[in-house]
This record gives C-alpha cells, structure tokens and sequence, in this order.
C-alpha cells in the first residue's frame, strides 16, 4: 500500500476525524501512488490516520474514505456503503426522493447521488471517487434496479481535481425528462438540462414549513426557478400566487408544473429580474403581499466576494421586507456555504433595521435532513431557511 506522511504540525481537523488531508499538511508520499488510487495515511509518529482516495493535482491531496486499516477499498466496500446510505435515509422517512449520498456528510467524500424515485443522478466530484463510478453504477443497479441513471459531472469543480466537465446516460437509454411526486404535488424534473442535478431535494421538507402561513394569502415569490414553494403554496390554500425568476426556460417549465398540478388559475409565473422588480414594486403603494418568499441561487462560492454576497443578501431582503403588509410573513433561504446560519441572521436583521421593520421568528432550519450535517465540517451546513413575522 502506498503511503503518505503528515506533517508534525497539522490542522486538529484530522485528529477530529475530518476527511480532507490538504497538500501543505503532507511531509513525504511513499510509493510514487497513481492519482486516483487508494493511499494509507499515517501521522508524524507512525500512527494510523485512514485510508482514501490520492491526487497530487488537488489542493486537498487525500480525501478519507475510512480510519480503519483492515478496511478493504474495493467493489464491494462501494456496494456496501450504497446499502447503508439507503438504510439511514429510510430510517429518516425519506423514500422516494432524496440525497442518497451527500458527499462527506455519508462517508463518500465528493460523491453526490439524488434518488427520484425510480431514477438517479450521480455526480463524481473527485478523481479519487470518478475511479469507482463503473463500481457505483453497479452498485446502484444491485440495490435498486433503477429505471434510469444519470451523470451531470457538467460542473467546473472537476476541472480542480483534472477531470472534463461531462453528462449523460449511464444505464440503458432512457428519457431524463421525468415527473417525480413531493408533499401530494407533481413536478417535471429535467436531469439532463436542470440547474445541479435536474431539481432542489434540500428545500423539500422546508417548502411543508409555509403550509399555515399561506392559507388564504396574497403570495410573491421571487427567485422561483421552476415554482416549487410557489406551488405549494397555492396547493396549502393561497388566494393568489404571483412567481418570478430571470429565466424563461424556468418560468415555462415552472407554469407547466402549475398546469400539472391544476393549480394555473391560482399561481403564475412571469419572467423578471428580481433585484429590479422587487425595488420598483416596492415604490408602488398599491402592491403588498401576505408572504414574499425568496429563494435566491449562491451569490458566491469564493471568500474573495463574500463582501458582495452579503450586500446581496441585505439588498433582496430588505425589498422583500417592504412588501410584505404589516404582520405578513417573509420567508428567505440562503445556499451559500460561505454564509454560516450566525451570518445570515445578522444580514436579516440589518435588513430589518434599514427596512425600519421588526421581525419575529417562526422558524430557523437548515436543508432536509437527507443532506446530513456533520458537526466540525462547515461545507455540510449550507442552507439556511428563515421564515419571519414583519411587523
């Protein structure tokens, strides 16, 4: 077995079992390991760490798959990882849709896998982990007999680790055009050409959480990609729903969902750029809404622009804020991970005091609990969902 030596002075991460062993922390690599190919790891004193997947070309140069050495890294380690990710989500209540494996979260650095009932996506963010796909499809085929799986790899991640960006069919031929079932509605879900891997499974179980605020309320949601809280909402007892979103591709497919759910004459969708929109409206007396619901894409992925991000997230809540009536309801989300839940509050709350505002909090919650959080691994807590009175 190859091997790699770390440092005497490493981060205390590793000692707390966090997976990722970056380049500045290794002393020597013994053995002249493949890129991709499975290394032992021990500390400065000769002490075993783990064993995981190898790349010099990475930043983070191993990322660990297990800390126990008699553990074999084979095809029957990837099966057996599948069948115990599936056995946590069943014994969470999520059965037909969900994040089969979320990457570090269950164990499978870099691996994300979305079930949509009888179809997965599967994206391979490693080289380490893009090694075992052919062992994960089949993987995948034993458990589950799948009608259809997926790869959306078409992410420029990979390019960091000296992957191409990629996507297509990895079983039989099959249409990626699917409908999938979420809370007693109907979806089109696009894995093919859909944002990330065809449809947003974090936000399932906090799109229940507006169910009492909606009932009989003038409803506005902006950043809808393809309406799903907008359809709950009119699906929970709103009187009218109003989406928006600068793509048209999403409000085309957003309005068919409302078509097939039977819900088009109570919710629409129009094409818009909600920053525009959201300030102009906000001058016009006559336009107050019960809920404004924003569910806004990462405003960054870098630390070099979180300065931005947070002026974006002030900026969009602050207009929201001012189109809610008085006592109605804000209900904002956050996916960027830069952003931790502390943060986020304090941008809600600055917004609040631009917006001369007061809020009261009826719920706080991070993404489905199929999305696991690991504690001491930040990556894994990224969504943030706040649902406030506007006083």
């Amino acid at each position: 077995m190859k091997k790699v030596h770390l440092k005497r002075k490493i981060a205390q991460r590793i000692a707390g079992g966090h997976p990722w062993i970056f380049a500045n922390e290794v002393e020597k690599v013994e053995g002249s390991p493949e890129a991709g190919s499975i290394v032992e790891v021990y500390f400065h004193d000769g002490k075993f760490v783990g064993k995981g997947y190898f790349n010099p070309q990475s930043q983070i140069m191993v990322r660990l798959l297990t800390w126990d050495k008699k553990t074999e890294i084979n095809e029957a380690y990837f099966l057996e990882k599948i069948r115990e990710c599936w056995a946590y989500k069943k014994q969470i209540g999520y059965e037909e849709n969900c994040r089969l494996v979320f990457g570090e979260a269950d164990g499978l650095p870099q691996l994300i896998i979305d079930k949509f009932n009888d179809y997965f996506v599967i994206q391979t963010l490693a080289l380490g982990i893009d090694v075992w796909k052919p062992a994960l499809v089949k993987a995948l085929q034993t458990v589950f007999k799948p009608k259809g799986i997926y790869e959306r790899n078409d992410v420029p991640v990979r390019e960091l680790e000296g992957l191409p960006q990629q996507k297509g069919v990895l079983s039989e031929p099959f249409d990626p055009k699917i409908i999938i079932n979420e809370n007693g509605l109907k979806f089109h879900v696009d894995l093919e050409n859909g944002q990330k891997t065809g449809y947003f499974l974090d936000q399932q179980d906090n799109r229940r959480a507006i169910q009492h605020i909606v009932k009989g309320a003038d409803v506005l949601g902006a950043f809808t990609y393809t309406g799903t809280f907008e359809i709950h909402a009119a699906h929970y007892g709103a009187k009218s729903v109003l989406g928006i979103d600068i793509s048209e591709n999403a409000v085309a497919q957003a309005n068919r969902n409302a078509e097939l759910n039977g819900l088009q004459h109570i919710v629409k969708f129009e094409t818009a750029n909600a920053f525009d929109v959201l300030k102009q409206w906000g001058k016009e007396e006559g336009r107050r809404y019960d809920v404004v619901m924003l569910d806004p894409p990462a405003f960054t992925k870098s630390r070099a622009t979180i300065q931005k991000a947070i002026t974006g997230y002030k900026e969009i809540n602050l207009r929201g804020m001012k189109l809610v009536k008085p006592g109605g309801f804000l209900v904002t989300s956050s996916c960027t991970n830069l952003v931790q839940p502390e943060l986020f509050l304090q941008i809600i709350d600055m917004a609040a005091k631009d917006a001369r505002r007061k809020l009261r909090q009826v719920t706080f919650q991070a993404q489905s609990s199929d999305h696991p959080i690991i504690w001491n691994m930040e990556n894994t807590n990224y969504l943030k969902f706040l649902i406030v009175q506007v006083v």
